[in-house]
């Protein structure tokens, strides 16, 4: 692993250019409360919802930052990445709002609702086998033969900048608050949270969220060095990759604790979400939820923000369809 000297981490002020360059491009995504869900954990809930951003996820942000940081003889030969969808989907939006090319690699398991949008917006979409080997020797393939700039889906320093305007809004609007609560897998949103609010708020407390069946941030956590899982198996399929060195090393520093919750936890509070709030999410941005009413204690009588990361479902496989 490099020492951090090398990892080329972004800063504060990467968030604050970031934020006044992707502002014409992404939505200052609505902060929605529950008195049923303030009610079930003992704590004020203040809901994020990056379900309504442009692409349909946080990583609009990102993607738009790392597109329009590009020269234009960088933009020339498009970007490309690899992805289990709302990365992709996002970096397909944001190319298509640049008019540059976009290839995109996906586990051909990723839902299809976030295929066919990736290709919507004109990205060219590459299917792999659902594993972390897979995809990066398929990706490798792809930007050698076309030269295109490669937008990790968040072990990039432009796209932990971009990230980390969600908290940049949750802080304008609300204030400092007692927690922030993110879902985590590979690190994106956790990081840029965490570079944001240790400058902005530094007594907030940052917590990641994570499936017991995909718990590799989790266990890093509590070994103190990256554990990757290669193909874990979970219902919150955008929580499967792993943490990368400049991911790590914001987890390392700056987050309280990782918290679990079970697949059953993790269906119950997205139906919960569903059916309270009124709103359309993914499996993988109820973990949060999931994860406070498990640990209440941790939570209660906190002001707590919570990060719903993202709304790209496929409505014809919802987890509690009898099949």
């Amino acid at each position: 692993m490099r020492g951090e000297d090398d990892l080329d981490l972004p800063t504060y002020a990467d968030v604050a250019a970031a934020h006044d360059r992707i502002r014409p491009y992404i939505h200052d995504t609505p902060i929605l409360t529950s008195q049923t869900f303030n009610a079930m954990t003992g704590a004020e809930l203040f809901f994020k919802c990056e379900n309504f951003q442009k692409a349909g996820a946080f990583k609009a942000r990102g993607a738009s930052n790392a597109v329009f940081s590009l020269s234009d003889e960088q933009a020339s030969k498009g970007v490309a990445t690899h992805s289990s969808g709302n990365h992709g989907l996002s970096l397909s939006y944001a190319a298509g709002r640049r008019g540059i090319p976009c290839k995109v690699v996906v586990p051909r398991t990723a839902p299809e609702a976030k295929k066919a949008a990736m290709r919507g917006y004109g990205a060219e979409v590459i299917e792999c086998e659902p594993s972390t080997t897979s995809r990066e020797a398929v990706f490798k393939e792809v930007v050698e033969s076309t030269g295109a700039e490669f937008v990790h889906p968040y072990n990039d320093p432009r796209v932990i900048a971009g990230q980390g305007t969600c908290a940049k809004e949750m802080f304008e609007e609300l204030g400092p608050l007692d927690a922030l609560i993110a879902p985590i897998g590979g690190g994106g949103m956790v990081s840029g949270s965490c570079l944001t609010l240790s400058h902005l708020a530094p007594s907030t407390k940052i917590y990641a969220a994570e499936p017991e069946q995909a718990d590799d941030a989790y266990q890093s956590f509590r070994t103190g060095q990256i554990v990757a899982y290669d193909a874990p198996t979970t219902i919150a399929d955008g929580l499967k990759v792993p943490l990368k060195e400049r991911t790590w090393h914001f987890v390392r520093s700056y987050v309280t604790d990782v918290l679990l919750a079970s697949e059953q936890e993790i269906i119950d509070a997205m139906y919960l979400t569903w059916q309270r709030m009124k709103i359309v999410m993914e499996p993988s941005c109820a973990v949060p939820l999931a994860a406070i009413l498990r640990n209440r204690a941790v939570f209660e009588g906190k002001r707590v923000g919570v990060v719903i990361t993202g709304g790209n479902v496929d409505l014809d496989k919802l987890p509690w369809m009898k099949s």
